[in-house]
């Protein structure tokens, strides 16, 4: 088995997240099985059970407070349209969760102490509404609802108090907060936006988790980045946290309410640190170079945290110096550390990540684009790329203008020419990576998946001479049809992206859409697609395929029974064998 593979089938697990009040008990997600699904685990005795079993997998849910239910989403093979259930901790049947609630979109969940459940849900005829079920109810009853998106954040410790974030004011990308009693009725506001005349957002981080303290922590962007800060909503009183740290900075309470752990990102890696709100004393917590992908703190007051980088296999490791939950079965193959590039784009200047294989260049070079568009490439772990880099390729993923990681202003730069301005960016480091003689100009495939996906094909259309092959996975292609389909949530974001509908502004739309450059696409495309993606519906890739068809051109399409991806093993490597067979099938030979 090659290693490329062996990368993809080794067991994984995510970080275990334990009940508030049973923290013996704990929830994780594991490819043990050969697709992805929810495990219970006893820390007590270390019995690991299986908790959920279906054919498209299953990765979102969580534990009662009490660690006595295991709360698990039920889609239908990965449309992400569902209902809540729920199953014992120890094992048993599985049930409704939420009796009376018809299937939606996930809008958030927060489960209270004595069994008081919180359900966001959105739909294309409701928007967002918001549900109580109390113990005993026969049914639960509506406290919230509007038509833009919004999102349940947390509950009090003492199920008194709800955090919402909501986007009442239009703008999708910039969150107010909103505290609710269980009625409904309005206890306080928190909204930097400014009725959306100002771009600052704020994020639900969760409740103080001390009896009888109804403090929130809630993340900022009031000094151009991601910060926390503690709010006293029934005072009014904020206080911001200021640690000195020059990215972007998330945190959780310590379970007794001492103090914060601290999550600091800045340019592509991350590290811990914990914070005494007392002294305000900021210690270190050492971790090693690369990327946390998330971290808890336990009882103990030790941090458990997922662990990575470019080269190294994920851990769950414990500053307790141990690792806390290692999969049985085969370790996953090292790769290749990545570099770092900086070049100056138009907007500033562009961070990439560079991996190349032995030998000496101009290789083949994949240009590998981020999803999101609101999130960033790290130095962590990734079998994709490390695949790529098997087969003789160089890889070069770019943070462009949208990214997260990189301040409030360069994620914000993306709005009303989305997609041109990433394309602006990846061209900049294009540039780079062939002068420096990293990549072979003739031989450069621009490829990603969802957002990424997008680009690639925006790229291939508006930039027809910078790469010999596209590969999309995912992808939006024709950017009308797709919000015509798309989740509710997804439509929210795209109209303050655009600045309005397709109708509002159709000079917008048309200038962002892959289908509007489908008739100048010289590169050979490949484009898979999940059949029951709510987030890149297919009817809108049918489109752009048949506009391919129709010319002739050299194309390849790949449909499959999932939703925005896919979460079995097999799948997977049969996906990125299939990305990497076309490239190089489409790829010129070397001129030397």
């Amino acid at each position: 088995m090659p290693d490329w593979e062996k990368r993809f089938r080794a067991p994984r697990v995510s970080l275990p997240r334990w009940a508030e009040d049973a923290p013996d008990r704990s929830l994780f997600v594991s490819n043990v099985s050969g697709t992805y699904e929810l495990y219970a685990w006893d820390r007590t005795t270390d019995e690991r059970r299986q908790a959920t079993d279906r054919p498209n997998g299953t990765t979102h849910g969580t534990l009662s407070r009490d660690g006595e239910w295991l709360w698990w989403f039920s889609d239908t093979d990965g449309d992400e349209f569902g209902v809540w259930m729920r199953q014992p901790f120890g094992g048993g049947p599985d049930e409704p969760a939420v009796p009376g609630l018809d299937p939606a979109y996930s809008a958030g969940l927060a489960l209270g102490r004595d069994g008081t459940a919180v359900v966001g849900r959105m739909t294309e005829e409701d928007g967002t509404t918001m549900h109580v079920l109390r113990p005993g109810d026969a049914a639960p009853s509506e406290i919230y609802r509007h038509r833009q998106s919004a999102g349940v954040g947390d509950l009090s410790k003492d199920g008194t108090l709800l955090a919402i974030e909501h986007t009442e004011h239009g703008d999708a990308m910039h969150s107010a907060l909103r505290l609710l009693r269980l009625d409904g009725t309005v206890v306080a506001e928190l909204d930097d936006t400014e009725g959306g005349t100002k771009e600052l957002g704020l994020s639900v981080l969760g409740f103080s988790p001390v009896a009888g303290d109804g403090r929130l922590l809630v993340g900022h962007q009031r000094h151009g980045r991601w910060e926390p800060m503690i709010w006293d909503p029934l005072s009014g009183q904020v206080r911001e946290l200021s640690f000195g740290l020059p990215g972007d900075v998330a945190a959780e309470w310590f379970p007794d309410g001492s103090g914060l752990l601290v999550e600091h990102s800045h340019h592509a890696r991350s590290e811990l640190w914990r914070y005494v709100l007392d002294s305000g004393e900021l210690t270190r917590v050492e971790t090693p170079g690369g990327t946390v992908a998330g971290a808890t703190a336990r009882p103990d007051g030790t941090v458990e945290y997922l662990w990575s980088s470019a080269a190294e296999p994920p851990r769950v490791l414990s500053t307790a110096g141990r690792t806390v939950l290692d999969p049985p079965g085969m370790k996953a193959p090292r790769s290749v550390p990545v570099t770092d590039a900086w070049v100056e784009g138009p907007g500033g200047r562009v961070h990439a990540l560079v991996q190349k294989p032995d030998g000496e260049g101009p290789f083949p070079t994949v240009f590998d684009i981020h999803g999101g568009p609101t999130w960033h490439d790290s130095d962590e772990f990734a079998a994709g790329p490390a695949a790529w880099v098997d087969h003789g390729f160089a890889v070069v993923r770019v943070n462009y203008r949208g990214s997260t990681g990189y301040g409030r202003e360069w994620t914000d730069a993306l709005k009303h020419r989305i997609g041109l301005i990433e394309l602006e960016d990846i061209a900049a480091v294009r540039q780079w990576a062939v002068d420096s003689g990293l990549a072979d100009p003739g031989r450069l495939v621009l490829t990603g998946g969802s957002w990424g996906g997008y680009l690639t094909l925006l790229g291939v259309g508006a930039q027809p001479d910078a790469w010999a092959v596209g590969v999309a996975v995912v992808p939006v292609a024709d950017y009308v049809a797709a919000y015509e389909d798309e989740m509710e949530a997804l439509k929210a974001m795209d109209r303050t992206l655009l600045g309005g509908t397709p109708q509002e502004v159709p000079e917008r739309w048309a200038a962002s859409s892959p289908i509007t450059y489908v008739d100048r696409v010289k590169a050979p495309v490949f484009i898979s697609a999940g059949v029951n993606d709510p987030r890149c519906p297919i009817r809108q890739i049918e489109n752009y395929v048949e506009r391919l068809r129709e010319r002739g051109a050299v194309h390849e399409v790949y449909r499959y029974d999932a939703g925005h991806g896919s979460m079995v093993v097999e799948e997977r490597i049969k996906q990125v064998a299939m990305e990497i067979r076309f490239a190089r099938a489409h790829l010129p030979a070397a001129d030397r």
